[in-house]
């Protein structure tokens, strides 16, 4: 247990980066953002609990102790790792001590990995969060709801947490840069950076501190592509003996997947984990092809990929990865369809390009009277009422505007069901419009 040392003289880059502010936190912006919960809940004055769960290197510390100077808290800090019952005893008498001083001062409980305490433990913070002696903050990796006990989980805001981005990770590079903590990058060598810190703020910064310390003791200006593989050697090994990167070994697993080829999709998926890469990677990246190439026609992939990785959440390394196998070869082999993917594309670049249509009167909502009396929601026909619950000719488009057509099923698993449900629909529209 830790409650807020010192900084010592030659902090890691990790410390030295770390916020200060809300405003200088990279990444979050669903919850820190404008109008965003936790923005919310900064500026309210009262520290609620709350869990934070994400990916490593996503800022939970950090905003743990952002909470703590926003409401001028004293920080103690448990790990549940090397923790137990006596280190929460000794936070309760630090929290005592604090509210009972001459300034009266609110505690913060961090406790990092809380899904490594087991029930005993984490019950024992249950009397003092609800006589509300501290405010605690939890933060894990792992889902809440299959590690935290219920009743500690249901005194406690669950905040979801996302890997950092490609760009948020280059922000970060720049602002090493800015304190002139590591030497320029070259492109390629940055772009080999990012990719094996997977939304991983922590690992791209612990790697960066061992790239600069290199570069000073061996005189190198620049951090440059061929040098950082010699340095960090099998750490940042490449994908496969012939010496394509990262990014084409992805791309072939994409790509196999893409082509229905179930032997290619696994073969790749097994290289990318014999090089290294985190099977939470791999498991986003499901998701990302379930959307992307399966689409509609067949949903379950979706699901299927969803649940994969909440496996590999649960069971951890190797057997989780059977798991994201069984999901690799399924993806291969179901049906493909992007047409939810050019519908998505097609209707972001025609609202770009196209003004801001009002929206209909007779789709308006209507609370208030005067609303009513303006003709909100006149005329609108409730589709459950009408036959088959489909309102033929109804208009759901601004007016003047023209069908765009956007989603195009093809023929193939579930779409082509859809398709036909299309046809008719439309067909049905059309017969209105002749009667009228």
């Amino acid at each position: 247990m830790s409650k807020s040392p010192p900084s010592p003289p030659h902090q890691p880059l990790a410390e030295r980066l770390r916020p200060h502010t809300l405003g200088e936190v990279i990444g979050q912006q669903h919850l820190l953002g404008e109008g965003m919960p936790l923005r919310i809940a900064f500026e309210s004055g009262q520290p609620h609990s709350c869990i934070l769960w994400g990916p490593p290197g996503t800022g939970k510390t950090t905003i743990a102790r952002l909470m703590a100077d926003a409401f001028g808290a004293q920080f103690i800090s448990i790990s549940a790792v090397l923790g137990g019952v006596k280190d929460i005893r000794e936070a309760v008498e630090l929290a005592e001590a604090a509210r009972d001083g001459l300034q009266q001062q609110r505690t913060i409980v961090f406790v990092d990995e809380v899904h490594r305490f087991n029930k005993s433990q984490q019950d024992a913070f249950l009397p003092h969060v609800e006589s509300g002696l501290f405010t605690f903050i939890g933060a894990t990796t792992e889902n809440p709801s299959f590690e935290v006990n219920s009743a500690l989980l249901s005194r406690a805001a669950v905040y979801v947490l996302q890997a950092l981005t490609e760009d948020d990770l280059k922000q970060i590079v720049l602002r090493a840069r800015g304190i002139d903590a590591v030497p320029p990058l070259e492109d390629a060598a940055l772009d080999r950076l990012i990719a094996y810190a997977d939304g991983d703020a922590r690992r791209l910064l612990n790697t960066l501190e061992t790239l600069s310390v290199a570069a000073r003791q061996q005189k190198q200006e620049q951090i440059r592509d061929e040098w950082l593989l010699k340095v960090l050697g099998e750490r940042m090994r490449r994908y496969d003996k012939g010496g394509e990167q990262f990014y084409d070994t992805i791309s072939a697993l994409h790509k196999s997947v893409r082509g229905s080829d179930p032997d290619a999709a696994l073969y790749w998926f097994v290289r990318m984990l014999d090089g290294g890469a985190d099977p939470r990677y791999m498991a986003r990246r499901f998701v990302r092809m379930a959307a992307e190439d399966i689409g509609l026609a067949d949903p379950r992939a979706l699901r299927l990929a969803l649940d994969a990785a909440e496996v590999y959440e649960r069971l951890g390394s190797p057997e989780g990865e059977l798991a994201l196998a069984e999901t690799v070869i399924y993806l291969a082999m179901a049906p493909k369809s992007n047409a939810v993917y050019k519908a998505y594309k097609a209707a972001q670049a025609f609202v770009k390009k196209d003004g801001t249509r009002p929206v209909p009167m007779h789709l308006r909502n209507a609370p208030t009277k005067l609303m009513k009396e303006l003709d909100y929601g006149k005329g609108y026909r409730y589709a459950h009422d009408e036959e088959d619950a489909f309102a033929a000719g109804e208009q759901y488009l601004p007016e003047g505007m023209a069908q765009p057509g956007f989603y195009q099923p093809v023929e193939r698993g579930l779409e082509i069901k859809i398709a036909e449900k299309l046809r008719q629909l439309r067909a049905l529209n059309e017969q209105s419009a002749q009667r009228r």
